[in-house]
C-alpha cells in the first residue's frame, strides 16, 4: 500500500471520527426534547436532501449498473442506515454520554473478529497489541485516570441498544471494504442514504402515530441539520473514502480517538476542565495507533 494512501486514508478516517464525536454531544443535547425515531428520519432526510443535487445525475447515469446491485444495496443501507440509526437514537435516549463512548469503542474490534472468522484476515502480534494499547488509553479517559470508577458505571437498556450500534456498523464497515468494483462511490452512497431513509420512514410514521413528535425549536433544528449534514452525509462519505484506502481494520483503528475528540468537544461546548488524564489517554491512543498502523 502507499504511503500517501495511508496517509489520506487516516485522515480521512479521523475526519469521520470527529464528526461522530461531536454527534454523541448533539445526540445527547437533544434527546430529551426529540425523539429516536424522528431524530434519525429527520437527520437522513436532511442527508438526502442536501447530497441530491450532486448525486443524482451520477445516480441516474450509472442504474443500469445500481439496479444489478440492489441485493447490496439493500443489505447496507439496512444495516448503516435503518437500523444502526435506530439503534443508536435509542440508546442516547437511555444512558449517557460516556457509556456511548465507552460502548462504542467496540466497534472496531468486531471489525477485527468478523473479518478474522468470515474473512480470514490476518492479525499482526503487532496489531493485536496496538489495540491492546488503545484501548488501555481509552479506559484512562472513561475512567478519568482511576480504575475504581470501572465500578461505577452500570449497564442500561441505552446499553444494549448500543453495542447492538456498533455490531451493525462493524457489518456495514466491512461490506464497504467489499463494495463492488464496476459500483462508483456516490452513486452507491445516494442509493444506500435513500433506500435507508425509506426503511426509516414506517418506524418514524409509527412513533408519530403514537403521539411521540418532538419539539421543533432553534436548537433541535440545528441539531438536525447538523446531524444530517456533518455526522451523516460528510462522514460517511469520507468514512467509506477512507476503507478504500486503508482498509475496514485499519479505517477503524482510528476510531479508537473518538472518545477523546468527546471528551475535547465536552471541554468546548460543556466547559469541562482538561486533567492530566486526558494526556495520558492520548498518548496512549497514538502510540497504540502507531502500534496496530505498523
Amino acid at each position: 500500500m502507499k504511503a500517501s494512501k495511508k496517509l489520506k486514508g487516516g485522515i480521512l478516517a479521523l475526519i469521520a471520527t470527529f464528526l461522530w464525536a461531536s454527534n454523541i454531544i448533539v445526540a445527547r443535547n437533544i434527546s430529551d426534547s426529540f425523539p429516536p425515531m424522528g431524530m434519525a428520519f429527520l437527520r437522513w432526510l436532511v442527508a438526502v436532501i442536501v447530497f441530491t443535487p450532486f448525486a443524482l445525475k451520477k445516480a441516474i447515469s450509472e442504474w443500469s449498473i445500481i439496479k444489478k446491485q440492489i441485493p447490496y444495496l439493500l443489505r447496507t443501507s439496512i444495516t448503516g442506515i435503518t437500523f444502526f440509526n435506530v439503534s443508536f437514537y435509542i440508546a442516547a435516549q437511555t444512558t449517557t454520554a460516556i457509556n456511548l463512548s465507552l460502548i462504542s469503542i467496540s466497534f472496531p474490534v468486531f471489525i477485527i473478529i468478523i473479518s478474522r472468522i468470515y474473512f480470514k484476515e490476518r492479525i499482526t502480534l503487532k496489531g493485536f497489541s496496538g489495540v491492546i494499547v488503545i484501548i488501555m488509553g481509552v479506559l484512562i479517559l472513561l475512567f478519568k485516570g482511576s480504575p475504581e470508577n470501572l465500578f461505577n458505571i452500570k449497564l442500561s437498556e441505552g446499553d444494549v441498544w448500543m453495542l447492538l450500534a456498533s455490531i451493525l456498523f462493524a457489518i456495514y464497515s466491512i461490506m464497504i471494504q467489499r463494495k463492488p468494483d464496476n459500483l462508483k462511490m456516490i452513486p452507491f452512497q445516494y442509493f444506500s442514504f435513500l433506500m435507508g431513509l425509506g426503511f426509516l420512514a414506517p418506524f418514524y410514521l409509527i412513533e408519530v402515530y403514537s403521539g411521540k413528535v418532538g419539539t421543533f425549536n432553534t436548537s433541535s433544528i440545528l441539531s438536525i441539520v447538523y446531524s444530517g449534514v456533518f455526522a451523516s452525509l460528510a462522514a460517511l462519505i469520507v468514512w467509506s473514502k477512507s476503507i478504500t484506502f486503508i482498509g475496514s481494520v485499519q479505517a477503524g483503528i482510528y476510531y479508537y480517538m473518538l472518545p477523546i475528540f468527546s471528551a475535547f468537544l465536552a471541554i468546548i461546548f460543556l466547559n469541562e476542565k482538561l486533567s492530566f488524564f486526558h494526556l495520558e489517554s492520548v498518548t496512549m491512543i497514538m502510540i497504540g495507533i502507531f502500534l496496530s498502523k505498523r
